[in-house]
């Protein structure tokens, strides 16, 4: 690595940390404020679940799409050096003034602004937005500023209103009615992702933009046409994926389809990852000087492609044996590491695809916090007497059961998105070859530091949120941060990077509102919603300054 990939690295992790404790209040704010934990108790409780999030979220779909917001070519080491210093001022800034902001909207739009100041400096020109970044998850993103608070403010009301019946057997349907839905709700996503992962495996989608560059390439129209009849052939196989599992399931696939073409391509990634292909493709955007030696790396790829043809045949060791000789690799150490790369098992790699997508763990964790609060129900109402100091003690137990859900939903939802700073980071520069080679540590790394962060509190944000919008009880506390918790897992599955500043917000106008109107301080509210439409402009605007001075500091 450069010392510059280096650098941004730090950034990355330092403005993970940063988020941390930006957004320590979104999980802790009521439980701080109902008194149910003290502030360093709740930070410790928070941070511990931050990191556990590590061990539930297995696709890192919202770290896939922050990677690629921006179009390909304007994603440089420069571009998202911009962004998160602009992101690190913008946070500290709001953290300075007690300000709630997005930590998410402000690292997408610093990453955009950075960009299209890039495009415009590098073209000399103003350069249309939609030709910098993908318009569809900025869209997406815009959309649920507003969506995410409704979702969570709607989903607290609900929670609200069936805990305040008196008939606990009604309650219990209600809640069960609901989690019937959740779990049909979960289990359309992991059936939906198992198709996109499948998908992904026979590289559709990336046949499918190489033909849109060129839609006479006859070699890439045969392999998209025999990637889709795969992919027709194998998808009804996906149905019995809870029965079978993913072992089971990646081997009746392998059995009915020819999978020698994935091999190939294999192959074909690790040798133009060694020559920088994609590094030099870019960088003719940039400097065509560079093209010579692009062509000439092509011309070298070709040569192995028979090689690679009869890996079937002479097997990993022959095959890496023969590439190495074919590249000039001829150092003991460069040599060992390159050839350890051509163990390729595309059946295992298949079940590992297949296994990104099964969400059963998170839905089995959503299920079994529904079924503590039923036991708390039943037990409080029908086995004791319910009193009013029993009912209180009940729901400042419960939410340490919640905040501890939304802990978790904050972890996955935001660390991700520093994840998928630093993938586009290592594929800018060449390290890896697409989102789906990250290494292990980025993620450890991002839960870890988000974590960290969080341990370090945000008294000045917790004050705002806990107080000053509507004063929240346990039973509230329990709603909103139930009610966020399922926003936030619900999107992460979608892949749709939202905030939790915002969701846990909307939850909790949620709950003050079932009160009466006027228990939420709507001025309060409005200063809140002027920072979040404002985040994403200015941060970009931040980051098209940053992005300057870099480039006149000639970084």
């Amino acid at each position: 690595m450069t010392t510059l990939v280096i650098v941004i690295i730090v950034l990355a992790l330092i403005f993970d940390f940063i988020n941390g404790f930006h957004d320590a209040a979104n999980s802790i704010a009521t439980i701080v404020s109902t008194k149910v934990l003290t502030p360093l108790q709740a930070v410790l409780w928070a941070a511990t679940f931050n990191f556990v999030a590590f061990f539930i979220f297995k696709d890192h779909a919202v770290a896939n799409t922050i990677a690629k917001t921006v179009i390909d070519n304007y994603i440089t080491l420069q571009v998202i050096m911009a962004g998160l210093l602009a992101a690190i001022f913008w946070n500290l800034l709001t953290w300075w003034y007690g300000i709630p902001s997005s930590s998410s909207h402000t690292l997408i739009g610093g990453f955009a602004g950075a960009a299209f100041a890039h495009a415009c400096w590098f073209n000399g020109a103003w350069v249309p937005f939609g030709e910098v970044v993908e318009m569809d998850k900025i869209t997406k993103t815009i959309y649920f500023i507003i969506l995410a608070p409704l979702i969570g403010m709607f989903i607290s009301i609900v929670i609200t209103l069936v805990t305040i019946r008196r008939n606990v057997y009604g309650k219990i349907g209600l809640i069960l009615i609901a989690t019937m839905g959740l779990i049909f709700i979960f289990n359309s996503f992991r059936a939906s992702k198992l198709e996109d992962n499948l998908s992904k495996f026979y590289k559709i989608d990336k046949y499918k933009k190489e033909l849109i560059k060129d839609s006479n390439d006859m070699e890439v129209r045969r392999k998209y046409s025999h990637a889709l009849a795969n992919f027709e052939a194998t998808r009804h196989l996906l149905a019995d994926f809870d029965k079978l599992g993913s072992d089971s399931i990646a081997a009746k696939i392998a059995s009915q389809v020819d999978l020698k073409y994935l091999e190939v391509s294999k192959l074909k990634d690790i040798v133009s990852k060694k020559l920088k292909i994609d590094f030099l493709r870019k960088a003719t955007f940039y400097d065509p000087s560079v093209k010579l030696r692009y062509e000439a790396n092509i011309a070298i790829l070709d040569s192995c492609k028979p090689i690679f043809n009869n890996f079937s045949m002479i097997g990993p060791d022959s095959t890496a044996h023969a590439v190495a000789l074919q590249l000039g690799i001829t150092k003991i150490g460069d040599y060992d590491k390159f050839c350890s790369g051509f163990n390729v098992n595309i059946q295992k790699g298949l079940k590992e695809e297949l296994e990104r997508a099964d969400n059963r763990i998170l839905l089995w964790s959503i299920v079994t916090i529904i079924g503590i609060f039923i036991v708390c129900y039943i037990w409080c109402e029908r086995i004791k007497t319910p009193t009013a100091s029993r009912m209180s003690n009940m729901f400042k137990k419960l939410q340490l059961v919640s905040s501890a859900a939304f802990s978790v939903g904050h972890g996955g939802n935001d660390a991700q998105k520093v994840m998928g700073i630093i993938g586009a980071t290592l594929i800018a520069s060449g390290s890896i070859h697409e989102f789906r080679e990250l290494p292990n540590w980025v993620p450890l790394a991002c839960y870890t530091a988000i974590g960290l962060g969080t341990l370090s509190g945000g008294w000045k944000i917790i004050k705002t949120m806990g107080t000053k919008i509507t004063k929240v009880t346990p039973l509230e506390g329990v709603s909103a941060e139930t009610a966020g918790a399922i926003t936030l897992f619900l999107t992460e599955q979608m892949g749709i990077p939202v905030s939790t500043t915002h969701t846990i917000t909307g939850a909790i106008i949620g709950v003050g509102s079932t009160k009466r109107l006027s228990a939420v301080r709507w001025g309060v509210t409005r200063s809140l919603l002027i920072a979040w439409l404002i985040t994403i402009p200015v941060s970009a605007l931040l980051a098209g300054l940053f992005f300057m001075i870099l480039s006149l500091a000639g970084i």
